[in-house]
């Protein structure tokens, strides 16, 4: 489990490309799951494009932190999470 901003970013930089799923806190007991591909990094935030079958708007963003703080998940296809 990365323990640093810098070394989820770099985790992160090294997949932008591939399938995805981020299940994402959305409230009290509530929980969002989005399939999508990881497009881009920058210094604060990464973009997943979204899978338009499932969601009604094409990109996301979130920070590190959020992944850094587990409220969010991520999961890639071939193996293990984030």
């Amino acid at each position: 489990m990365p323990i640093t901003i810098q070394s989820i970013k770099a985790k992160l930089d090294a997949r932008v490309g591939e399938k995805l799923l981020v299940v994402a806190q959305a409230g009290r007991k509530k929980v969002t799951k989005r399939h999508g591909v990881l497009s881009e990094t920058y210094p604060a935030v990464f973009v997943v494009d979204l899978n338009q079958d499932e969601n009604s708007f094409e990109r996301v963003s979130y920070s590190y932190t959020d992944v850094l703080t587990k409220n969010i998940e991520i999961d890639f296809e071939d193996d293990s999470l984030i």
